[in-house]
Order: C-alpha cells, then sequence, then structure tokens
C-alpha cells in the first residue's frame, strides 16, 4: 500500500485502488451489573459464578431494563454530538450459537436510542470528521471454550448478558492510521465519560470491521466483507491491509467480490470465509414481546447533559488557549482523561511549559520503559512539580534534574530531600564561579590563546570543563555570563 496523504492506496498494473473502512465498535457498558439481570460484570471471575436465572434463560424467567446502563447509553450519545431518540425498542435478533442460551440476542435494529452523531480525528494532514451511524444496546452472548479438552466446548455464560454499546461508524475511514487515531479517539471519549474502560485485553472494546476497495475516482463504495470481532488496533489494521489486497487481486483477476462475513487469523495473518453475510430479514428481527417501548423524557435527557464532564475536544482547546500549548502537546496531553488529571495536578504550582516537557519527555518515557500507565506512575504529580519548580527557579540545573528524576522514579521521594542527602544544590553564587572559572582559564592558556585569535567555538569547551570541575552544580547561564566577561 502506498500513502496519498491520508489515504492509503493500493497499486496493481495502472490501477489505483482506494480502501473504503466502516467500524462497528462494540464498547462493554461500565455497570456493575447487567443490561436485563441483576448478575455481576466483573472480569476474570470463576466461569459460570455470574449467571442468573435470567442471563441462562430458564423458562419463565424476564428481562428488567437496568436504568444506569440506559444512561450510561445516552451520556455517551451525548458525548458522540448525537441524535438521542426519545423513543426506542428493544428487539430480537435470532441466531443459534451454543452460548447464547435464549436462541435469540435482545438488540436494537429500526429504532435504536442514539441516531447520528461524529468523532473529529486529529491527523496530521488536519481535522477530518467521521459520521456516526447509530449507537444501538445490545446484551452479549456467553463464551464457547475450545482449548480446555480436545473432545468437547465448553461454555462459560458469565458475559451472556452483559450491557454493550454498538457504535457504527459510516464508511468514512480511509487509511490504517485513521482507524488507528478513530478507535484510540472513541475509547478517550467514552472513558471521559465513565461509560466504557476502553480495556481492549479484557474484551471490553472490540470490533466488526467493514472493508470494501473501489477503484481511483469511483463514487460507488464498493461490496463490503465484514471481518468479526477483532480485539485489538493492531489486528485491525493487519485484517483491514490482509483484506483489502485480497479484494484487488480479485477484481485485478476479473473476480467478483462476494458480501459475507470473516473471521481474521492472527498467527497467519489472514482473513477467511466465515459465512455469506446475513441480511437483516435473515435474523428474523421482531420486537421483544417481553419489554416495551423505551421512552426518555425531555427532563431525563437534560439532567444528564448537565452532568457531561469537559470532553478531549473542548479540553484541548482550552489547554491551547488558556496554556498556550501547541495542538501536538494538547492532543497528547487530552489523548487520557488520567494523562490530562495528572497534568493539571502537576501545573497547580508550577511552569506550564516546563512541565509539559518533563511530562510528555521523561515521565513517558520512564512509563513506556517500565510498561506502566499513568495511575501507576512511580513519581507522583506533587514531587514532580516540586522537582519542575526547582529547575524553575534555578535551585538545581535540568542535568543534575534528570538524576534527581531518577533517584525520585525509585520510591516517589521528595526531589528537595534527594538534593539535600545529595549535596546537588546548583551553585549560584558568582565568587565562587569565578574562582571555578580562573581555574578553567589558568589551567588552559593554549586555548583561551587559541579563542582570543577568533577560534569562537572553544567557547563550549571552557563551559564544559567548567561544568565538569563543578561536577554539573555550576550554574550554566551564571558560567556563561562570567566566562564571556573573563575571557574578553
Amino acid at each position: 500500500m502506498s500513502k496519498n496523504k491520508s489515504n492509503y492506496l493500493i497499486k496493481r498494473n495502472n490501477n489505483e485502488y482506494e480502501v473504503v473502512i466502516g467500524l462497528e465498535v462494540h464498547a462493554q457498558v461500565l455497570s456493575k451489573s447487567k443490561l436485563f439481570s441483576e448478575s455481576p460484570t466483573k472480569f476474570g471471575s470463576e466461569p459460570n459464578t455470574q449467571v442468573s436465572l435470567v442471563d441462562a434463560a430458564f423458562p419463565g424467567m424476564l428481562p428488567v431494563i437496568n436504568e444506569f446502563c440506559i444512561k450510561q447509553a445516552v451520556k455517551t450519545g451525548i458525548g458522540l454530538k448525537a441524535k438521542i431518540n426519545k423513543k426506542s425498542i428493544f428487539d430480537r435478533k435470532n441466531y443459534f450459537y451454543a452460548d447464547l442460551p435464549q436462541g435469540y440476542q435482545i438488540s436494537q435494529y429500526k429504532s435504536p436510542i442514539v441516531g447520528e452523531g461524529s468523532v473529529v480525528l486529529d491527523l496530521p494532514s488536519g481535522e477530518k470528521t467521521v459520521g456516526i451511524e447509530r449507537l444501538h444496546l445490545e446484551q452479549d452472548a456467553g463464551k464457547s471454550i475450545h482449548d480446555i479438552d480436545p473432545q468437547n466446548t465448553f461454555v462459560d455464560l458469565n458475559r451472556s448478558g452483559v450491557a454493550l454499546m454498538e457504535i457504527v461508524s459510516k464508511p468514512d475511514l480511509r487509511s490504517l492510521e485513521e482507524v488507528n487515531i478513530y478507535i484510540k479517539k472513541l475509547r478517550s471519549i467514552m472513558r471521559y465519560l465513565g461509560t466504557c474502560d476502553g480495556n481492549m485485553q479484557e474484551g471490553s472494546l472490540r470490533a466488526d470491521v467493514n472493508v470494501s476497495v473501489r477503484k481511483m475516482g469511483s463514487t460507488n463504495l464498493g461490496t463490503r466483507c465484514e471481518i468479526k470481532n477483532v480485539n485489538s488496533i493492531k489486528f485491525m489494521q493487519m485484517a483491514i491491509d490482509y483484506e483489502a489486497n485480497r479484494q484487488v487481486d480479485i477484481v485485478e483477476n476479473g473476480g467478483k467480490i462476494d458480501q459475507e462475513t470473516r473471521l481474521f487469523d492472527t498467527k497467519k495473518n489472514e482473513t477467511r470465509s466465515m459465512r455469506s453475510k446475513e441480511d437483516a430479514h435473515d435474523y428474523r428481527y421482531f420486537p421483544d414481546p417481553d419489554l416495551l417501548p423505551l421512552v426518555l423524557t425531555d427532563e431525563f435527557i437534560n439532567d444528564l447533559k448537565k452532568n457531561i464532564p469537559e470532553l478531549p475536544d473542548e479540553k484541548k482547546k482550552r489547554f491551547i488557549e488558556k496554556f498556550k500549548l501547541s495542538s501536538y502537546e494538547a492532543n497528547i496531553l487530552v489523548s487520557d482523561i488520567e494523562t490530562s488529571k495528572y497534568f493539571e495536578e502537576v501545573i497547580k504550582n508550577t511552569d506550564v511549559k516546563l512541565a509539559t516537557n518533563w511530562i510528555t519527555g521523561e515521565l513517558f518515557a520512564l512509563l513506556n520503559e517500565r510498561n506502566l500507565d499513568i495511575t501507576e506512575s512511580p513519581i507522583s504529580a506533587i514531587n514532580l512539580s516540586k522537582l519542575v519548580d526547582l529547575i524553575k527557579k534555578g535551585t538545581i540545573s535540568g542535568k543534575i534534574a534528570k538524576s534527581v528524576f531518577e533517584m525520585m522514579a525509585e520510591d516517589d521521594k521528595d526531589p528537595q530531600k534527594i538534593i539535600e542527602e545529595k549535596n546537588l544544590k546548583q551553585e549560584s553564587d558568582p565568587k565562587e564561579l569565578e574562582k571555578l572559572i580562573d581555574k578553567v582559564i589558568n589551567e588552559n592558556p593554549d586555548k583561551v590563546k587559541e579563542f582570543k585569535l577568533g577560534k569562537e567555538k572553544l567557547f563550549g569547551f571552557f563551559v564544559g570543563q567548567a561544568m565538569k570541575i563543578s561536577g554539573g552544580k555550576a550554574n550554566p547561564q551564571l558560567v556563561n555570563e562570567l566566562l564571556k566577561k573573563k575571557l574578553k
């Protein structure tokens, strides 16, 4: 694939093909109980320990809507700047799976809880708006386990009935990078809202990926294939790349793309056919007779709107206007709610620009090296703020600060105490620095002579020698000023 602006193009012979991508993201609602029962939703519990009679589809058991899950879906819709539908209907989607005890899934079809919305992506080439088609609520199925016994498949119903928000994008994505940025932005919005934790490792966020290709200049979207249940951004990108090239090869050889559902084999890095793509009538959708239409009042929706927190786009705008950050810096700091909280805690009592550099530089490098989330940072926001302040005041140099930072990373110790214990305070007394500079000049008469004859690049040598003799404690700014006077 070759990159053209933000689009990926596949070239074959004299033809160029554009990849068209749409995502159906399945986001687990952050809730302590399931969509239609009181069963808990804690991850990692023993198999079949979080299953009520409703989840197991015992005869005569009736679903009851979890109001909190409804609120979470509406909040997500508000965060996506989408239309909230005052009336929505739960339908039965009929199909057979061994881990679907009811023989149908309670979902929403023609009347979802949330309608059209949008997500703004920050791309290297500028902003791009991706349309949201809908958000609907549905219950998750259980899990079939095939690798415990060579002869039998086991079923765990802990996930059966867990509330999912299916967020369907319009086919507006055109590259692997856009998919990456879109998923991260969607996850960020939901984390800010507290409606989904976005943890892909635990299955809280996964996606069905729709891929088609078309010749450049065509207005036809092409015949799409759906790749089911991809659970990481990396795998989404790999699946799209393989599938797009597979489709182009078929078209180039005079074949026809069949609309179908496919699976992505992560070991072989290829998609393979699962079944021909079903149409809605194949699922025999009909309104669930056990659930009345869901009707929301203006008051209900407005009460939720009042409590919507500052979201990434608004926070980015504030960071740029208030703190004079660049768009790039603001993007990094608002991409995750915990990062933005940490940043705002650090800058309460210190220099914003310097703090930004230390967070996006040294701190992020440390977290990456140790594979830690910012909530697990070995250096607290208050102690990083103190370190930045000590640099700003000239108590320590930037070089010494890096050494202090490394010591702080071991036990989150107060930087002031480290400086006192290790005697690392920066030397800023002009009289002491003059003695040090005199020593450098007296020990290097030949270099002084060369400097005065016009070899001005040697100035850096003198500064380096002064810093070396001081053990890095000399105030570099004062050293520069005093050296200039002495050498003249």
